[in-house]
């Protein structure tokens, strides 16, 4: 199944035009509009006085253009009668001053009584709209931690974290062995004396810290949860689902979505994530109009494994966006080539954000399938291909399993987050370091967690895992896979020590080395080495590491100190390799476990969704696709040129 949607503000314009757009989203393609996410002030303009006769038309003409309808719950954006009437449900600063009205997420999730307002609202759109046939979905709140809005320092945040550690401890002596709190005299007399991790004027103890991204995950899916059971109740059978956001790590994804969604949707905006990660400038200037090649499809692959292999894109890049430090127009073709690579990624739906330009208020240069005068916008026309494109494009199966799985951590994010040690270590760009070394090599990816199934991979990859607990260590005692471990794995125990045995801790029942130190390395120091006839340097990050026993170096760095080592499944290496070095081992690795790999340009990505190949440039350089002599080609052709695509079936 593979279908488009868009995200649509009817609230925003005259009703004498809901009818036209209805039509015409519907001639262009488009099954599936998300409204009402943001329209609390509508529905219900003063408290507990309802007007839905809005509502009511817009599904009715939305409807009757044969188009189904993901329903939003309205929670990101309390109204101003709601927060004058209650302030106490303002999110507080670390200052502790409050959120003011004006703009959008400026509540405190932690506050009771704005969970019940959320609930009833939440309770009121369901009982009207959730057994109308149209109304396939819904999508609880808003990317929910955008504007880094989880943590609020308010009184009834404080009191559930010191209500969280006592369940999690039991005993506070516990807690003050389990944070090292002997270690500054800051051992606790009791929970209730426990504040928040900031304001200290050098480092809070990690353990703290890592205890209350803990805890903000754990509430935020609780926060969630409330909605979602509500609306199973009283829609059962219509799909839950939340748009997360990209390289996103605030709360735990996977834990969010083992009860709370049936479909993991979130939101691809490929030119403004490239312009805000950690990139060297000449990766983010090269990339400028494209997007880096592997940014938006690491999180598809990430969400098809958090949603269990089901995944939508809620929110997709039409045009320029408002919100990056720089916002280009996209290159041509782009807007068109990004919705395809998410369906080539196992996407079942793709929307984009948003129909129309807005012309007022905070987002009116973030440009839409249509300008604010009306008709399309010179990217919009491209999604009109799409829809012509995907009419013709015959059914194509769901992803199956990758060839590759790669392990994602939240935990290890926060560890990495709360002691880089060095200014350039991001867990998440040393992902999809490795991540992109294996997409040139033209193969596909299943990001997964720690706790899954990783049988029938031949290849499993976990570029930094800082907790290596016993569970997965009897994983991979029992695996016949090749497994491929990075510096910081094993490095720290679950309360934020160091173990007892070094890192990389419980691992070393398959990997028997010691972590003796670690370095983080500036630009200008770069230790060599090289690894089957490939030399080359690691950066940011190395460690000085102790083989035991039969463990065998497989590298060295030009002062002796390993750089990869192995024991039987099993390989460790000691630093973060540069691209092209990576990129070597890791095709070394592939063609020992008897992969296939086809190597491919910084620009140039193969994908491939049930029996379906797709090839994909973001390069200024034609490139000549793989295509076979025999493949029947069912999009474009073999020749790309910058922002092309073709598919084919062998």
């Amino acid at each position: 199944m593979m279908q488009l949607g868009v995200c649509y503000y009817p609230e925003h314009w005259p009703q004498n035009q809901w009818e036209s757009d209805a039509r015409r989203m519907a001639e262009m393609g488009i099954t599936h509009v998300r409204i009402a996410e943001f329209a609390w002030s509508r529905m219900e303009p003063r408290q507990g006085e309802y007007d839905w006769s809005w509502l009511d038309r817009a599904i009715e003409v939305l409807t009757n253009a044969g188009l189904k309808i993901v329903l939003g719950t309205p929670t990101a954006a309390p109204p101003y009668w709601l927060c004058k009437a209650m302030p106490q449900i303002m999110a507080v600063r670390a200052d502790g001053k409050p959120w003011r009205f004006g703009s959008r997420r400026h509540y405190d999730l932690f506050s009771a009584d704005y969970r019940r307002e959320c609930a009833r609202i939440t309770t009121a759109m369901v009982e009207r709209y959730g057994q109308h046939p149209a109304v396939v979905a819904w999508q609880t709140d808003n990317e929910l931690a955008c504007h880094d809005t989880v943590p609020s320092y308010s009184d009834e945040a404080r009191a559930g974290f010191q209500r969280w550690l006592a369940a999690r401890y039991g005993d506070i002596n516990k807690l003050n062995t389990a944070w090292g709190n002997v270690f500054w005299s800051m051992e606790y007399p009791a929970f209730e004396a426990i504040d928040f991790p900031v304001q200290t004027p050098t480092d809070a103890n990690p353990s703290h810290l890592l205890d209350f991204r803990r805890f903000l995950s754990d509430e935020v899916i609780a926060f969630h949860q409330l909605q979602a059971d509500i609306l199973r109740k009283h829609a059962p059978g219509r799909d839950v689902l939340h748009n997360f956001m990209g390289l996103f790590g605030a709360f735990d994804h996977y834990q969010f979505a083992k009860n709370g969604i049936d479909v993991a949707a979130w939101d691809s905006y490929p030119l403004a994530r490239t312009e805000t990660q950690a990139l060297p400038e000449e990766e983010k200037a090269r990339w400028a109009r494209t997007g880096h090649p592997d940014i938006s499809a690491f999180s598809h692959d990430l969400y098809r494994g958090v949603g269990r292999g089901r995944f939508w894109i809620m929110e997709q890049q039409a045009g320029p966006v408002n919100w990056a430090p720089h916002n280009p127009v996209p290159a041509p073709g782009m807007v068109r080539l990004w919705a395809w690579e998410g369906f080539a990624h196992g996407a079942e739906l793709v929307s984009w954000f948003r129909w129309r330009q807005a012309p007022f208020a905070q987002e009116q240069l973030h440009s839409g399938l249509n300008l604010p005068s009306d008709g399309f916008s010179p990217r919009g026309e491209e999604g009109l291909a799409v829809g012509k494109e995907l009419r013709q494009f015959p059914a194509a199966a769901n992803n199956t399993k990758a060839q590759v799985a790669m392990v994602f951590d939240y935990e290890s994010l926060w560890l990495c987050d709360i002691q880089r040690h060095g200014a350039s270590f991001d867990y998440q760009l040393h992902l999809l370091a490795w991540y992109s070394a294996l997409r040139q090599l033209g193969l596909d990816i299943d990001i997964l967690p720690r706790d899954a199934d990783f049988s029938g991979y031949a290849m499993i990859v976990a570029p930094t895992l800082t907790v290596a607990d016993l569970p997965l260590v009897e994983k991979v005692s029992k695996s016949d896979a090749l497994w491929l471990f990075g510096p910081r794995t094993g490095s720290r125990t679950a309360d934020f020590h160091i173990p007892a045995t070094l890192p990389p801790g419980p691992l070393q029942a398959v990997m028997p080395i010691q972590v003796l130190e670690v370095e983080s390395l500036r630009p200008t120091l770069r230790p060599q080495t090289t690894i089957a006839g490939q030399s080359g340097a690691v950066e940011r990050w190395r460690e000085n590491v102790r083989p035991i026993g039969d463990v065998e170096v497989l590298a060295r760095f030009e002062d002796n100190w390993p750089a990869l080592l192995r024991k039987g499944n099993v390989q460790y290496a000691t630093g973060w390799f540069e691209p092209a070095l990576l990129k070597h081992w890791l095709a070394e690795c592939a063609l020992e476990v008897g992969l296939e790999i086809t190597h491919l340009g910084a620009g140039q990505r193969l994908s491939r969704r049930g029996d379906v190949t797709f090839a994909f440039n973001y390069d200024t350089e034609t490139w000549q696709a793989p295509v076979p002599m025999d493949a029947e080609l069912l999009i474009g052709t073999a020749e790309l040129g910058q922002g092309q695509l073709c598919a084919w079936r062998e």
